[in-house]
Formats: C-alpha cells, structure tokens, sequence
C-alpha cells in the first residue's frame, strides 16, 4: 500500500513553486521604489526626449521640479536606449532564427543517431558559452572584419538602401552588436526547436510517407504544425536573452546615445546605458541620476516580462493560423 505524501512536503514544495513569482514581484517592487523620484521629474519626457545627459555632477545649483532635486542640465529621454534595444534585438532575430531553424530541422530531421546526438551536445554547449566571450570575439574579429571589409562592401553594393549607408566609421554599431547578438542566440533557437520537433511522434512521419508524401511535403504539412508552439517559444526566448544582453553588447555597440540611422551607427541598450552610467549616477548628490536608471531598468523589466508572457500565446495564435493554411491547401 502506498504512503501518502505528508503535508509538510506538499507546504515545500507550495512555498517554492512561490518563489520565483514572489522574487519577481519583490524586484520589480524595488526598482519602482528607486524610480520613483524618476518617474515623478521625468514624466512623458522619458520616452518622448531624444536626449540621455546626466548633467551637471560636480556643480551648479539642481533643479527642482515637482519636489524633487536633478543637476542642473539633466535630461533623462530614453528614446535611443529603447530604439537601441529594439533594433539591435530586431536585427538578431532576423540573422539567427532561419539559421537556428534550419538547424533545429536538420539534426531532428536528418541527423539522427549518434551524429544527431552529438551535435546536438555541441550546440547545447555553445548556447551556455559566457555573453563576455563572445563580445571578445567579436571585438577582436567581428569589428576589424566590418570596419575593413563588410561595411564598405555593404554600402557600396546597397548604399542605395537609406539603412545600408555608410560611413562604416570604426565597425562598432549597430550590426555588430546584432551579429554578436545572433551567435549567441542562434544555439537556443537551435536546441528548443531540435526538441520540439523531436516531441512530434516517428509515426506521423511513418503515416506521411506511407501516403505518399515527400520528406518536405511530411515536414510542411505533418511535423512543423504541431511543433510550431515549441518552435515559437524557441524564438522568443531568444528574443529575451537578446533584450537583457549586456557586456557583449557594450564591447562592441560603440556605446551611441542617439538613435541609430544605418546599420552601421553606434548604438546603445538599455541595459549597456545602465552599466555605462552606473559609476557616474553614484556620484550625483540629489539622486535623481540613480533613480533614473532604475527607471530605466523598470522599463526593461516590463518589456522583457511581457515578451515572456506572450509565448503560449503567439506560439498557440501561429500553430492557429499554420493549421487553417494547411486546411485550405488541403482543400484546393
């Protein structure tokens, strides 16, 4: 006869599926605190201003502004933070997610056994590599590479493109903090969709081969519909390690404070600005430097939560819609 699990194992196990949610909660809280001063001076101005200047630190008289004090010249704008974030996170998806998917497809799909197993193992390994190795990587490598060869080749080939112009100037910008970015995210979209598509039974492949299906026309109309959830929650996953990412983003982004205009301007993240400006912020006397970058962090915060919480729902929304493209194949 088999023993019930006592209670008190029931309360541990309650108390730490809490933790995390309560911890999250907890964070946030904080930073809201600390910003507030922030979110009170700053108003819209925040993500209206196209401006970033802690101001003055070392001198002149604050300004103060619905109670609360700022240096003298302080604009907190986080437009080209957030516009930085954005595209470079934009750009990484774009490189990486067919590569990653045409990986996760080959090592479900064709390399299997061994062969499968082990470069899975690889890629897997890959994707727990340090963010500041590949920075290194790419500062050493990538940015010598644009600045000599890529960039110009690119602007000339496809200068007529507003966003191909050049200059190159040093190679740090833009696309090298997207192409850094895809590296590094490339294994995890690989290795979420080699398991989604490996969750799909071996009899639907058996039965679309058996009706006579090509390997293409079972993975089109068969696998890939049913492992589409998996595949996009590979993706957005992706696309919230790419928003927080920050050391391999700074080495090799150039560290702009204005909206980048080509693919070769510098640019800066959210969370790089934070790291850039902590060590300034902690010399500002009112305090408002500080509580503007946990504002900053707020900021991050949400839109990483909320691309997180929209997994199951796009993954659902897209399995949705590959379904009825399937059903009106079928019914032509």
């Amino acid at each position: 006869m088999r023993r019930r699990p006592r209670g008190g194992w029931l309360a541990v196990a309650a108390l730490a599926a809490a933790l995390t949610p309560t911890l999250l909660l907890v964070t946030l809280a904080v930073l809201c605190v600390s910003a507030w001063p922030a979110l009170v001076w700053n108003g819209l101005a925040f993500v209206s201003s196209h401006v970033w200047s802690l101001g003055n630190l070392y001198g002149g008289t604050p300004v103060v502004r619905h109670g609360f004090a700022a240096p003298a010249g302080a604009v907190y704008g986080a437009i080209p933070y957030i516009a930085g974030t954005a595209l470079t996170s934009a750009c990484a998806l774009v490189l990486a997610v067919p590569v990653g998917l045409g990986v996760a497809v080959c090592l479900a799909e064709r390399a299997r056994g061994v062969a499968g197993n082990v470069l899975g193992f690889f890629i897997e390994l890959i994707a727990g590599v340090p963010s500041v190795v590949f920075g290194l990587w790419g500062f050493i490598v990538l940015v010598p590479w644009i600045e000599r060869r890529a960039g110009p080749g690119l602007a000339h080939v496809f200068g007529f493109i507003p966003f191909l112009r050049g200059p190159v100037l040093s190679g740090q910008g833009l696309l090298a903090a997207a192409i850094v970015l895809a590296a590094m995210i490339l294994p995890l979209i690989a290795a979420v969709g080699r398991d989604a598509l490996l969750r799909v039974p071996r009899e639907v492949r058996d039965q679309g081969r058996a009706l006579g299906l090509t390997d293409w026309e079972t993975l089109r109309d068969l696998v890939l519909p049913p492992a589409v959830p998996g595949l996009v929650g590979g993706v957005i996953l992706a696309l919230g390690r790419a928003l927080g990412e920050t050391m391999a983003v700074l080495m090799v982004s150039g560290t702009g404070n204005l909206v980048p205009h080509t693919l070769f301007s510098p640019t800066t993240t959210m969370a790089s600005a934070i790291v850039l400006d902590l060590d300034s912020a902690f010399t500002d006397a009112t305090g408002m430097a500080t509580a503007a970058l946990a504002e900053l962090a707020v900021a991050l915060m949400v839109i990483t939560v909320l691309v997180n919480l929209a997994v199951p729902l796009l993954g659902e929304g897209v399995s949705r819609v590959a379904t009825m493209v399937n059903a009106g194949r079928d019914a032509r």
